[in-house]
C-alpha cells in the first residue's frame, strides 16, 4: 500500500476526526495534578493514575465544582490533538470520585460561598403560612416526589401545585434544575415558594444539589425556596443556600403546609376553652345592662318628680291671679268709665251691682 503523504495541519485535522470517530465522548478517571486557571478564563490540569498522565484542558464556565491537586475526579471529555503537536483532554464536566474527593470539594465551594454571604441567616426569607401556589421542582418518576405530594394533600388540601419534571442526579441534572428555576421566578403569576425535592441516594448522586451555579440560581430566587434532598443526614450547598431546608422530601410537605388535623382539635379545644369564658362576658354584661336600666329609671323618676313639683307651683301662682280668687277675698271689679253721673258696673264674689258715680277724687 503506498504512503499517504499529508500536511502537517492535514495529520492534525485526520487524526482528530479518528479519535472522535473512534472514541466520540468518554469519561477518565484519575487524580488532579498541576491545576491551573490562566486569565480567569481557561483551565488547566493533568490527569494521572499510578503509570499515566494526560494533559486536560476546558473553560472555567464549565468548571461547575471546586478541584484541586491531589483530588480524585472523572472527567468527561474528547481526545484531541493540538495544533501544537500535544495530545491532550478537552473536558466538558468534571466530578469528584469517591467520597475523600467529594468532601473536598464539598468543603472548597462551601467555603467560597459562606464567605461571599450565600448562606447567611440574614438574607433567609419565612416560607408562606399556608401556602395556595405551590412549584415544585423534582423527578415526577421518583418516590421523593411522590412522598411529598401525598403527605402534602393529606396534611391541607386545595393547594395549586404546578410541576416541573427535570432528572435530579447525572451531568445534565443541574442545568435542568437551574431552568425550571427560571422559568417559575418569570411567571407572570409567581409561585408563592418553590419547592425542590429528590429522596435519598449515595453521596456520588447528591453530588448534583452541590453544583455552584445551581446553588447561586438558588439563593437568587425571587421567590423563597424549599429544598428537602436526601435523608435526614444528608446536608448539600443547595440546603443550605435555601430558604428553609427540609430534612426529607415528607418533612418539606410537613414544613410547608400545616396538618388539618392538628388545627381541627386545636379549634376545638379552643372552643371549649372559650365557651365558659364567653357565658361569664355575657353574665357580666347582663349584669351591666341591669344596672344601667336601674339607673336609668332612677333617673327618669327624679327627672319626673322635679317636673311635678314645677307644674304644681306654677299651678298655684296661676291660681293665685285667678279673678275669682281676688273677688273671693273681699275685692270687687268695676267696669265702666268714673265720670261723675256716670252708671259703672260693680261685681262682688256673689252679686253685681249697678251704681252712680257720685263723687271723684284724687287719692
Amino acid at each position: 500500500m503506498a504512503n499517504v503523504r499529508l500536511s502537517v495541519s492535514q495529520f492534525i485535522d485526520l487524526t482528530n476526526q479518528t479519535l472522535e470517530y473512534a472514541f466520540g465522548s468518554l469519561e477518565v478517571e484519575g487524580e488532579v495534578s498541576s491545576f491551573k486557571v490562566n486569565q480567569g478564563k481557561y483551565v488547566f490540569f493533568d490527569l494521572k493514575d499510578a503509570s499515566g498522565s494526560i494533559g486536560c484542558f476546558m473553560t472555567v464556565w464549565q468548571l461547575r465544582v471546586p478541584i484541586e491537586d491531589g483530588m480524585k475526579v472523572i472527567v468527561e471529555a474528547s481526545p484531541k490533538l493540538t495544533n501544537w503537536g500535544k495530545f491532550s483532554l478537552t473536558v466538558r464536566t468534571v466530578r469528584p470520585s469517591g467520597e475523600g474527593a467529594l468532601k473536598k470539594s464539598f468543603e472548597l465551594l462551601k467555603a467560597k460561598l459562606e464567605a461571599e454571604g450565600l448562606f447567611a441567616v440574614e438574607r433567609k426569607r419565612p416560607l408562606p403560612a399556608i401556602p395556595n401556589h405551590v412549584a415544585v421542582i423534582s423527578s415526577t418518576d421518583a418516590a421523593g416526589y411522590a412522598d411529598f405530594i401525598k403527605i402534602l394533600n393529606d396534611r391541607w388540601g386545595g393547594v395549586s401545585v404546578e410541576v416541573a419534571h427535570v432528572q435530579v442526579q447525572g451531568a445534565a441534572a443541574p442545568d435542568q434544575i437551574i431552568r425550571a428555576l427560571q422559568h417559575f421566578n418569570t411567571l407572570e403569576t409567581l409561585p408563592e415558594v418553590i419547592v425542590i425535592v429528590r429522596g435519598g441516594g449515595s453521596a456520588d448522586d447528591l453530588a448534583v444539589f452541590n453544583d455552584e451555579q445551581l446553588v447561586r440560581a438558588i439563593a437568587g430566587s425571587r421567590v423563597p425556596t424549599l429544598v428537602g434532598v436526601g435523608h435526614e443526614v444528608d446536608v448539600t450547598l443547595a440546603d443550605l443556600a435555601a430558604d428553609v431546608r427540609a430534612a426529607t422530601p415528607s418533612n418539606a410537605a410537613q414544613l410547608l403546609v400545616p396538618d388539618r388535623h392538628d388545627i381541627g382539635r386545636q379549634v376545638r379545644a379552643t372552643t371549649t376553652r372559650l365557651i365558659p369564658r364567653m357565658l361569664q362576658i355575657i353574665d357580666e354584661a347582663k349584669r351591666r345592662v341591669g344596672q344601667t336600666i336601674v339607673r336609668m329609671f332612677e333617673t327618669i323618676e327624679d327627672k319626673v318628680e322635679v317636673v311635678e313639683r314645677s307644674v304644681e307651683m306654677q299651678r298655684h301662682l296661676l291660681a293665685q291671679f285667678n279673678p275669682e280668687t281676688v273677688l273671693a277675698r273681699g275685692y270687687a271689679l268695676m267696669r265702666g268709665e268714673t265720670t261723675l253721673g256716670a252708671t259703672i258696673e260693680v261685681e262682688l264674689s256673689r252679686v253685681i251691682l249697678k251704681a252712680e258715680v257720685k263723687d271723684v277724687r284724687e287719692k
